[in-house]
């Protein structure tokens, strides 16, 4: 489950998975005493609670925590924590995708960052037709589907509630791209085919939740490369 508070990534762990702490910069139990600018880089909470749960969601309403880059914690009961933590959340779903044209992968720029096209199901929808619809509308992309991403978690606020989107990734293959455009209702000003190079480069003004995702393709298409057979 990758999940993003305010675009900070939380790392839920079994207690019994190896954790490496030299690579913390922080490394905190439930019943230590912190504040908000003790969060710091990476951070590391041993055995956490939901009680630390509880009290850490509360800081993050009213702290931008800026310097936080991550936040792991081990816990003893995996599956109970994970859904005490959705339970402080109203969950919404929401599809997405990675469009591909040959070598080249497509970014959206909307809002001031560069994302990947994404959108709300409706009720009751398939998440993978509610993918092709999604991304079609947002880029004017006729679209094959294909293999599936990792999902990502992200919350936000609306309207007065604690909000915690599902979205569901997918690779795409683009078709025919000739009548491709930005869907300006969106918020969208651009639609850029790019090289892996430049997309990771763009990263750096993305989303946690999007350079996730997008490393994870370009990462998986990396390996396939390196174990195909070389060529005479």
């Amino acid at each position: 489950m990758n999940i993003f508070i305010n675009d900070i990534p939380l790392v839920i762990k079994k207690a019994s998975e190896k954790i490496y702490k030299h690579k913390f910069d922080l490394v905190l139990n439930p019943e230590d005493e912190f504040t908000s600018k003790d969060l710091i880089g990476d951070v590391l909470v041993r055995d956490a609670t939901t009680q630390f749960i509880d009290r850490l969601l509360r800081l993050m309403e009213v702290k931008k925590l800026k310097k936080l880059k991550s936040l792991t914690m081990t816990v003893k009961k995996k599956k109970y924590i994970t859904l005490h933590f959705k339970d402080q959340f109203k969950i919404a779903k929401a599809a997405g995708g990675l469009v591909v044209k040959g070598d080249q992968v497509l970014m959206i720029y909307r809002l001031g960052k560069w994302d990947l096209p994404k959108g709300k199901l409706t009720r009751d929808e398939d998440t993978a037709a509610g993918a092709i619809r999604e991304v079609e509308e947002e880029t004017n992309i006729k679209l094959e589907l294909g293999e599936q991403l990792p999902s990502t978690w992200h919350s936000y606020a609306y309207k007065g509630n604690k909000m915690l989107k599902k979205t569901s990734w997918y690779v795409m293959k683009c078709l025919d791209d000739t009548l491709m455009k930005p869907q300006a209702e969106e918020y969208i000003e651009e639609v850029r085919w790019m090289s892996p190079k430049e997309a990771l480069a763009k990263l750096e003004d993305s989303y946690a939740s999007i350079a996730l995702v997008m490393r994870h393709y370009l990462s998986t298409i990396g390996n396939k490369k390196e174990a195909s057979p070389t060529e005479k």
